[in-house]
């Protein structure tokens, strides 16, 4: 048998759990009110980031056959960062990564410039495209 002083601690209770179970099963409907041109612009910056011209470190310049033993001991050391080999008269140069900000640049750099004293942060140029004959 429940005691007396149990009972209106029991009622309440049971009334606490009735009434959480049931106000929590609202519905609603949410309308966003959103100015097509945003549509417009999100398009726009999507273009632009796949057009953008990202960041890069140099980590070489010289004769071939330096660039190419440079590479070796680049991609020996580092792993999580892209290399290409760029050739600019008279000179080959290797250029790591694309980062995105100055700061996700320097942050590599800081890392390269441990193995790779003369390494320094660039934007290249946009290259021209020019129309295939």
């Amino acid at each position: 048998m429940i005691k007396s002083k149990q009972k209106p601690y029991l009622i309440s209770m049971l009334f606490s759990l009735l009434f959480l179970a049931f106000s929590g099963a609202q519905e609603g409907v949410t309308t966003v009110n959103q100015d097509p041109e945003i549509d417009k612009l999100i398009a726009l910056k999507k273009e632009i980031n796949k057009s953008e011209i990202f960041f890069k470190i140099q980590i070489y310049s010289g004769n071939r056959s330096g660039a190419e033993k440079i590479r070796k001991e680049f991609r020996e050391a580092f792993t999580e960062f892209s290399d290409d080999i760029k050739y600019e008269t008279p000179n080959y140069k290797i250029w790591i990564g694309n980062f995105r900000t100055r700061l996700e640049a320097d942050r590599a750099l800081v890392k390269v410039k441990k193995k790779f004293e003369n390494a320094f942060v660039f934007k290249p140029k946009k290259q021209k495209k020019t129309p295939n004959p």
